[in-house]
This record gives structure tokens, sequence and C-alpha cells, in this order.
């Protein structure tokens, strides 16, 4: 793993700041890397973290960043082309979310896991690398097109990884009818946002009691608090965090973490 001082190489290598999904940065692969490693620029000459790497202004998160984020070379390489496609880089789920996420996922001994929403499959290889060897995530999203699954298969994580392509709210109601009601241990909320509330209400059918549903972009870059905001995506978050704060099926945590992480525990 990562030494505080050799973690501060990584993410100053620029700016002096650190990563952050909201923010642009770019980083370079000199060489390739051994399965599974975790990157270290002291340790490991090949790599270098280089261009543009926004610094944030709170010296906390820096700290905090600094202290915990680690990766492998794996993680780094999708992370690197995530960021390169045009237009579509904000749509890489939080670092800092992801790795809480495995903390989460080891901490109750998760077999079987959701995701709502794959983009190029970041969270995905995370989330499968806190998986044991027998444990399963079923992944879904409207088409496969930035989805790396070679990345997949040379982190190891292929197997644990079982690939959905078709419209969400059809992919869940057929894992109803497969595995049946309560079967899954955590599921990640992060499609489309119009279709939050009924994704959200699904998931709820397939989950377990003590599960944790996790729903994302639940503050939504601040919009949910502009009342000059009328757009359709956000009046479908607000919808969502309204009927959650609501809903006596669940104990939540609402959470500043990435751009808004709601827990949702099952009871």
């Amino acid at each position: 793993m990562i030494g505080a001082n050799q973690k501060r190489n990584i993410y100053s290598f620029h700016y002096g700041g650190l990563l952050r999904l909201s923010f642009p940065f770019d980083i370079f692969f000199l060489s390739s890397f051994s399965h599974h490693n975790v990157v270290s620029t002291q340790n490991n000459r090949s790599m270098a973290w280089t261009g543009k790497i926004q610094e944030l202004g709170d010296p906390i998160d820096q700290y905090i960043y600094e202290h915990s984020l680690h990766f492998t070379t794996e993680q780094l390489e999708l992370i690197e082309y995530s960021k390169s496609l045009p237009g579509l880089s904000r749509m890489l789920g939080s670092l800092d979310e992801a790795q809480f996420f495995q903390v989460l996922i080891r901490l109750m001994n998760c077999k079987r896991c959701i995701e709502i929403g794959t983009f190029t499959g970041y969270t995905s290889m995370t989330i499968a690398l806190a998986l044991p060897s027998d444990g399963q995530l079923i992944t879904c999203d409207i088409d496969d097109q930035y989805i790396r699954q070679d990345l997949w298969v040379k982190a190891g994580v292929r197997d644990k990884i079982n690939l959905r392509i078709g419209p969400a709210i059809e992919t869940l109601e057929k894992l109803i009818e497969e595995y049946g009601e309560g079967s899954f241990d955590f599921i990640f909320i992060d499609a489309d946002k119009i279709n939050y509330l009924e994704y959200y209400n699904l998931s709820m059918r397939l989950l377990r009691s003590n599960g944790l549903i996790a729903v994302d972009n639940t503050l939504w870059n601040g919009h949910v608090v502009d009342e000059t905001d009328t757009s359709a995506q956000t009046v479908a978050i607000r919808k969502t965090n309204d009927f959650i704060r609501d809903d006596q099926r669940v104990d939540i945590s609402f959470l500043r973490l990435g751009d808004g992480t709601t827990l949702c525990r099952k009871k």
C-alpha cells in the first residue's frame, strides 16, 4: 500500500492539490504495471501523475484524501480512460465514495450486489475487488459503449461481474423474477436521475433486511437547494430525497460524500 508521503507525491504532482471527481485531471502511464499492485510514484518509477489536478480549496479535504485513498494500477488505468472521454468524464463516480463502499461491503460480508449505472466500470471494479471469491456484482446500463471489460479482466474481477445491458427498470424487474425479493445485500443507484424513485422502490424489493442502498448525486451539485432550478433531473432528485426522508422502511444517513450519498438500511 502507499505510505502517507508517497500518496502526497501522487496527489500533489502538479498543483499540490487532491484528486476529486468533479474536477479535471490527467493521468499518464509510461509503461504497463504488474497485476493488482497499488501504485506509488516513489516505489514504481513506471508511473507518473501529470497534467492539471485541480486544487481543492479546503485543506481538510486535501488532508483526508492524502490519508485515505488507495488505488490499484487497474483502477488508475480506468480513471485515466474515464477522464479522457470528451464531455462524459463528469459521469465517473466519486473515488472516495467508491472506496467507502468497499469498506461497507467488507464490513457487511456482502456477497450479492447490484449497481444501477455502469458508465466505464470503475465503481463496478472497485465493488468487485471488495467481494469474496464467490461474490457477485450485477451491474446494468443502457449500453456497453464505454465499459472497459478488458480492465475488469486485467484486475482479476471479471468473473465476479454480471453485466446486464438494457433499460434498468426492465433489468431490475427481471432480477426480481430470477432471484426473488430480499436476495441482495448492497445496491448502488447511479443512473439516469428521472427514474431514480422507480429504481429505489425496485431496489427495496430486491434488498434483504439489514441490506443497504446507496443513492448517488443526491446533492446534485447543489441544485437541489436552488429554488429557481426546475429542470426535470433536479425535480426528480428532490422528489427522491423527499420520499426517502419519509420512508418508514429504512434508516437513512445523508452524507456530504462525493456529490451527495444517501445510505438507506432496510429495516
